[in-house]
């Protein structure tokens, strides 16, 4: 098959982005796309905000009607809402670092069954030394006082063929990723099952749900996150800069941590999540919440710009679409999840980011088996 004929079957797997109201899955029909890389110029949260706006009406879930627009944001085009360094080039070139997809709703169709694939063998980026080197250069720059919290990601990359729509389908149905979805486009697709919510809002009322804390999903497992004074110490302080970010865009005073380092499965890992909210200030514009809050600050750290700066230096390899927004707006509601446990597609190579906060005591070793597992209970599937 020559390249235009796979990158139009790339282009052609149903959407299915996170957020999405499930009665509108099968309805869905592309009228207008704005995709954005980094080079082109301009700023990309003013971009999402005006095309958004295009589409910003009630939801009456007619045919014909507005349904809502799908959002993809990367990690390097959140740095740049943000004045951030956006790091190495990305390894998925072919991937925005914003799309933007408006639909409307059409009849209802039937959705193919996913194919058979293939995924070749998968091949770091990085070694295990060079990770565990790259702790030890954030555990440093803690000791300087640069950062208090940092992530690093790594990512790994493998030949692919078949079905991609079975690839996405593998991926976005992983047990736990709530926050799992599908976007493609000319040459590229788009594939997570996170587990994380990023950013909800419904009218006036705004609430993230930071993720920091990873442990084996056993009973065993279980006790040590509870009791760690690592992970809760990593968790409190990603808590503490998702306060402050939302304080930039909320009514003084509304900001609150609704509920605290929760335990919750995704596959076979516990993880911990809290509930941050606020009310929004009026004339609060979407433009403003994504430079409020972006880049993700559980996959980034704290104080954000020292960090981007920080990782810019150490990751071999951009983060891609990973470490992003992605979800879907419909309406006066905003539904975006984190893009970690997210795959991406070119025409010849999957792609896939995995990684962990890094703290005074985090160990090296224990930090590179951690990125593993995570990625782990992603190839396990393809």
């Amino acid at each position: 098959m020559g390249d235009t004929g796979l990158m139009s079957i790339l282009g052609a797997v149903a959407p299915a982005p996170p957020g999405l109201d499930a009665a509108c899955r099968a309805r869905l029909v592309e009228v207008d796309r704005l995709e954005w890389r980094l080079g082109d110029g301009g700023d990309p949260a003013a971009l999402a905000e005006a095309f958004c706006a295009r589409y910003q009406v009630p939801h009456t879930g007619a045919d014909g009607s507005v349904c809502g627009v799908a959002v993809l944001i990367s990690a390097a085009a959140g740095a740049v809402m943000v004045g951030g360094a956006t790091g190495a080039p990305s390894p998925a070139p072919a991937v925005p670092d914003l799309a933007l997809v408006a639909y409307t709703h059409g009849p209802t169709r039937n959705t193919p069954k996913p194919g058979g694939f293939t995924v070749g063998e998968w091949r770091p980026s990085w070694s295990g030394a060079d990770h565990a080197k790259a702790v030890v250069a954030v555990q440093e720059a803690i000791g300087r006082g640069q950062v208090y919290v940092a992530n690093v990601v790594g990512h790994r990359t493998a030949p692919w063929s078949g079905d991609p729509a079975g690839i996405a389908a593998a991926v976005a149905g992983i047990e736990g990723a709530s926050w799992g979805g599908v976007l493609s486009g000319d040459g590229w697709l788009v594939a997570s099952g996170s587990p994380e919510a990023f950013l909800t809002v419904d009218g006036t009322r705004a609430a993230t749900f930071p993720i920091k804390g990873t442990a084996p999903a056993t009973e065993e497992g279980r006790t040590w996150l509870v009791e760690s004074v690592k992970e809760r110490a990593e968790h409190v302080m990603i808590v503490d800069l998702e306060r402050n970010d939302l304080a930039q865009v909320a009514v003084p005073g509304t900001v609150a941590v609704e509920r605290l380092f929760a335990l919750a499965k995704w596959d076979r890992l516990w993880q911990a999540e809290s509930t941050v909210v606020c009310d929004i200030a009026a004339g609060t514009g979407l433009g403003d919440l994504l430079r409020a809050m972006c880049p993700p600050g559980s996959v980034t750290g704290t104080p954000k710009l020292a960090m981007l700066d920080l990782t810019a230096g150490l990751e071999p390899v951009g983060r891609g679409p990973a470490m992003g927004a992605f979800g879907f707006l419909q309406g006066d509601r905003i539904g975006l999840g984190v893009s970690i446990r997210t795959v991406a597609l070119d025409e010849s190579r999957a792609h896939l980011w995995a990684g962990g906060g890094i703290t005074w005591r985090s160990s090296p070793e224990a930090e590179v088996a951690e990125a593993e597992a995570k990625a782990r209970a992603v190839t396990a599937r393809l």
